[in-house]
């Protein structure tokens, strides 16, 4: 379980510009099960993805995974954390232009150490799940929407992550490729995957995919439901 307790998340203390993106929030998110937080912009959906994974810190609050606190833990240890345990899917892809698909789907992975050969071996058989093998060398620029979104979800995977994160991942998708999208995901959720996705959109907080469907609001938690 990842437990978030009691999280305020504060940007620019002290400064007219001061804002309180998250406020005093509470939650469980189970793992293997896939979690959509719902809410209008400026609910704080971006700011506790980045929290629940040790992208931030909150200003206040304490957050555990399985038990263990990981607030607290200094930076080397909670980036060893991040790198294990997560996969992120960010709104705008964010794909590193001017390299090839295969080059950025390796790259979360090249701090870990491991040898080149096997790394790009890895990468190599994660595109060719996702029917990319024969645009491996294509630089990004060159991919069409679909395809872009299949990198960065393979890169996502490249540390074989326990729990994937994705922000508005449909948001510039139409309808055809956000449905490939929740068919992705809801293979890696048959593999044990778990989930946790942030959208206003109906076709990622109706599917069936999710599980628990939580409403932010104002940087707080208005209702939960769970799905039979």
């Amino acid at each position: 379980m990842i437990s978030a307790r009691n999280i305020s998340k504060v940007f620019n203390a002290g400064s007219p510009s001061e804002f309180t993106a998250l406020r005093e929030l509470s939650l469980d998110i189970q793992l293997q099960q896939t979690t959509v937080l719902k809410g209008p912009s400026g609910s704080g959906k971006t700011t506790l993805l980045a929290l629940v994974g040790c992208m931030s810190r909150p200003t206040t609050g304490r957050i555990f995974l399985n038990d263990r606190e990981i607030t607290s833990l200094p930076e080397r240890f909670l980036t060893e954390v991040r790198r294990s345990t997560f996969g992120f899917v960010f709104q705008q892809f964010n794909l590193i232009k001017g390299i090839s698909a295969l080059e950025n789907v390796m790259a979360p992975a090249y701090p870990t150490g491991e040898k080149f050969a096997l790394l790009r071996s890895r990468a190599l058989a994660i595109l060719e799940m996702f029917n990319l093998a024969q645009r491996a060398d294509a630089k990004v620029e060159w991919l069409s929407g679909g395809e872009a979104q299949r990198v960065a979800i393979a890169r996502a995977l490249i540390n074989n992550p326990s729990v994937i994160i994705a922000d508005e991942p449909t948001a510039h998708l139409d309808t055809k490729l956000a449905q490939e999208f929740l068919s992705i995901m809801a293979d890696l959720k048959a593999k044990g995957t778990t989930l946790i996705l942030s959208s206003h959109d109906p076709v990622i907080y109706d599917s069936p995919l999710a599980d628990r469907v939580v409403e932010m609001r104002d940087g707080q938690v208005v209702g939960q439901a769970a799905r039979s």
